[in-house]
Parts: structure tokens; C-alpha cells; sequence
């Protein structure tokens, strides 16, 4: 910790200055008065998001993150409106971080499970697709950031499901590649891609190294902070401290227009077929090897 200079009056000398970390009470204050999230764009940027303020400069085409922390089941988010960039945010209508019944905090709810919700039935939304959407949260910190700042990141609908083509996975497979390769998400740097021939917003996962001793030791740190668990539970609106809640909210009382939802991108949702999902499972197993054995194969993104 660097000499203190915060103080009006501080002239007693702490011998062990250097080596006091932020408390647990410290830490849980603040993360709950700044909370940064990474978002995605149609345009191919990611842009660093704290207390819904972007920070710096968009970086373009690849991100290079450590994924510390996320919730075992797929996420689901829901809102009435449609999507429009100009409007207000808003609340969702309603979600569900495990994806099986809406959280208590939702004022709009579609119904008393997932399962059975009429939002998850194929036709309701645009197309074929479902109105009530996929989603993951992730905990992550950024490659080369010294500061160890957690990040938010949200996983859509069509970066989840799907095969892989080598290394190059949608998010789900992603995750059964290290296993099968004796990794996990905390263990590599994953490189965060935007799909170029893709017709909508689409992210591809690839793992880029295992972690150095250094990396390790930070993603241990991390994951002891209360925003490695805060995150993988936040809609992208809390995160960005959003209170408004949507029109149909069934609290809401005031007779104002109603305004459209901001979501964090407006590509459609892709439902993951049952069939898809068993064929995946009978897809060949990757040799089990070292990572470290097929390092140079990966494609190096810079």
C-alpha cells in the first residue's frame, strides 16, 4: 500500500502499513457503491462500464480476460419492450439468475416458473425464437491489469450454445473443451472475439495460455471479493445502477408514457435444441493432453 495522503492529520508512522489489505467491509462497501461491467456492442467493441459511465476508449475485435466466477445454470432475462438505443434503460420485466423461477426483485413477472413460463414457448418471441432470453454473467479480470478490478461480463443467446470448430467455441462448449483438456475457465486467458462471419452480434471463446504463478495468486484474491459473486448475479440494469422499473411493472403506480428498454444488445434469442444438445455429447472427445503441448497452435490474436 502506498504512503497515505488522505488524511487531515495523520503523525503516527504504521510499521505495518505495507502490508494491510482492504477489509472484508471495505471491500463489500465498495463494491456495492462501483460496480464495472465490460459490454458488448453490434459495432465489435468492448467498452469498460463503471457505475454506467463508460470509461476510456472502446477496444475493438478481441478481449483478453481470466473468467474467476459463474453461476453453474444459464441465466434468463426477459423484457416486454422492444429493443430501442435511444430510449431510457429500465429494469427487465422480469429474469432468473438459476434459470428455473423469476427472482423475487423482478415487479414483472411471467409466471411462477421457467419451465412453464409462457415466454419460454418457441413462437413467442420475434420469429421462432423464445421472448424470454438466455444469458450468462460472468466474473471476470482483464489480462495485463495489474489492479485485479473485477468485471461483469454477459454472455448472450448466440456467443452460448452451438459447436466448436478446433479451439473456437461459443461460450457452453467452451467451458466442456478445458474440462476435457484438464483446464478450467480460472486456470487459461480466454480471448473474447466477435464472430466476422456471423450475421448478428455472435462472441467466440479461445483459450490463449494457462495463468503465470502471478495470475494465479490474483484470480485467488478475486474470487475471496464480494463482486465475484455479485456479478454473476446482476442484470446488465444493476450493474449500470438502473432503479427505473418497466412499464408493466406491477408496482409501478404513475400514469407517465411508458419508455422503451435499453438492452445490452438486441440480437434475437437462439434456443438450444434438446437433439443439438445430445449430439454435442456424442461429439469426440479432444486427446487428453497439457495445454502447454498445444500452446502453438493457438492463434496468436495480437
Amino acid at each position: 500500500m502506498s504512503e497515505m495522503t488522505i488524511f487531515k492529520n495523520q503523525t503516527t508512522a504504521i510499521a505495518v502499513n505495507s502490508e494491510r489489505k482492504l477489509t472484508k467491509l471495505g471491500q463489500t462497501l465498495a463494491s456495492q457503491n462501483t460496480t464495472r461491467r465490460i459490454a458488448t456492442n453490434t459495432n465489435g467493441t468492448f467498452k469498460r462500464i463503471v457505475g454506467g459511465e463508460q470509461i476510456g476508449k472502446a477496444l475493438r475485435g478481441e478481449l483478453n480476460v481470466i473468467v474467476i466466477n459463474a453461476l453453474s445454470n444459464v441465466s434468463r432475462v426477459f423484457y416486454e419492450a422492444d429493443y430501442d438505443a435511444d430510449a431510457k434503460p429500465t429494469m427487465p420485466d422480469c429474469w432468473s439468475n438459476m434459470g428455473e423461477i423469476p427472482e423475487k426483485a423482478a415487479k414483472n413477472k411471467q409466471g411462477a416458473s421457467c419451465l412453464d413460463c409462457p415466454k419460454n414457448i418457441a413462437g413467442s418471441g420475434k420469429g421462432n425464437s423464445r421472448a424470454c432470453r438466455f444469458q450468462r454473467r460472468l466474473a471476470v479480470i482483464v489480462e495485463g491489469d495489474a489492479s485485479g478490478d473485477i468485471y461483469q461480463f454477459n454472455v448472450p443467446a448466440k456467443s452460448l450454445f452451438g459447436k466448436g470448430n478446433g479451439n473456437v467455441h461459443p461460450f457452453e462448449s467452451y467451458t466442456r473443451y478445458l474440462a476435457a483438456n484438464g483446464e478450467s475457465p480460472d486456470s487459461v486467458v480466454t480471448s473474447i472475439n466477435y464472430n466476422e462471419d456471423a450475421e448478428t452480434m455472435e462472441l467466440t471463446f479461445t483459450p490463449v495460455r494457462q495463468i503465470t504463478d502471478d495470475e494465479y495468486a490474483m484470480v485467488i484474491q478475486a474470487q475471496a471479493k464480494p463482486e465475484s459473486e455479485n456479478y454473476i448475479k446482476l442484470t446488465v440494469a444493476e450493474a449500470d445502477g438502473v432503479t427505473k422499473q418497466p412499464a408493466g411493472a406491477k408496482e409501478e403506480v404513475a400514469a407517465a408514457e411508458p419508455e422503451k428498454v435499453e438492452a445490452e444488445d438486441p440480437e434475437e434469442e437462439v434456443k438450444p435444441p434438446k437433439k443439438k444438445a445430445k449430439k454435442a455429447a456424442k461429439e469426440p472427445t479432444p486427446e487428453s493432453k497439457d495445454l502447454a503441448d498445444v500452446v502453438s497452435q493457438w492463434a496468436d490474436d495480437e
